[in-house]
């Protein structure tokens, strides 16, 4: 698998990365296991997970695998911080917070160190020195190796990367054919203060693959009592419009919506890495056929027509 430099750093990583949001809740150890040996011998390296997935199980289940069944030099491990458990969730990028959270982390993850730690979101309610002085520490104290922020908005993102102590390089945003807002303002700071865009849910929540052309699966995240509300926002006009439109392209090039979803963003201007979450095995190995597609320029013109984010002033002016 390709790598690709994260940001202007000299951290490369494989370009898909894979996302954890399911381990220990809907993915059990073993099956994580499997994933994971899956993962590494296409030759991805970047394990995606957070401290609140799962409350936590999603990192002690990686934990256990550093145990003994893969060898912790193999993977660039990102984890984020700033959310507190509960419901509702509520940001928390304080500095007590932020490094009380990177030492749980760490203990669940059984390693002395994060390769890239991730702010979870922005917090209005801390000054943003407060956290970047926080990630500042962490990355001089050796338990982080590089920070990035996730889920900022443009003006966010290049504030905390311009004032930072400790140089940003990596941003983590929804990205997608079915969410493209990051291209009004986030992509342009990304590219002018050199971070790398990890995209999540590059699949449109799992809509892009199709499987709710005809309803909504019972054992699907969209028929869960727990995701029903994350996928629901895509089951609209314009979300089934640009779903056909990748099911056409997939009729035509002989492999499934998931892939031909999958390759369009992989390739976009400005993305390193997308991040694929999978339940099973069987899953990410479709995912993971993607390596053999590279979009016609045809079809991904006709993508980017169906799927377009209206611009307006003042990102653009004539």
């Amino acid at each position: 698998m390709q790598q690709r430099p994260l940001g202007r750093s000299g951290l490369h990583v494989s370009r898909l990365g894979l996302g954890t949001m399911t381990w220990g809740r809907d993915t059990d150890a073993d099956e994580a296991a499997d994933q994971l040996r899956t993962y590494l011998d296409a030759g991805g390296n970047l394990l995606d997970t957070a401290d609140v997935f799962g409350d936590g199980d999603s990192e002690a289940v990686i934990g256990a695998l550093l145990d003994g069944v893969v060898d912790r030099d193999e993977l660039v491990i990102s984890t984020k911080a700033g959310l507190r458990p509960g419901t509702p969730r509520r940001h928390d990028n304080s500095r007590l917070h932020l490094l009380r959270a990177l030492d749980a982390s760490l203990g669940r993850l059984g390693t002395d160190y994060v390769d890239v730690w991730h702010v979870h979101g922005h917090d209005p309610a801390t000054p943003i020195a407060e956290t970047l002085a926080a990630l500042d520490t962490a990355v001089s104290s050796g338990r982080v190796r590089y920070a990035g922020v996730s889920n900022f908005n443009g003006w966010q993102t290049a504030q905390a990367a311009a004032v930072s102590p400790t140089p940003l390089i990596s941003a983590q945003v929804e990205y997608s054919l079915l969410e493209r807002g990051v291209e009004r303002e986030v992509l342009g700071a990304c590219a002018a203060l050199g971070l790398g865009l990890l995209a999540w849910s590059p699949l449109g929540r799992g809509v892009l693959t199709g499987k709710y052309r005809h309803g909504v699966p019972s054992d699907s995240r969209g028929g869960s009592e727990h995701l029903e509300r994350f996928v629901a926002p895509y089951l609209d006009k314009r979300g089934a419009g640009i779903v056909e439109a990748v099911a056409t392209a997939a009729d035509g090039l002989g492999c499934s919506p998931l892939v031909v979803a999958l390759a369009w963003i992989r390739d976009r201007p400005g993305v390193t890495a997308p991040l694929i979450g999978a339940r099973t095995t069987g899953q990410l190995l479709g995912a993971l056929a993607v390596e053999k597609v590279t979009l016609p320029a045809q079809i991904r013109r006709a993508l980017d027509d169906v799927s377009a984010v209206r611009f307006g002033y003042p990102e653009r002016q004539s």
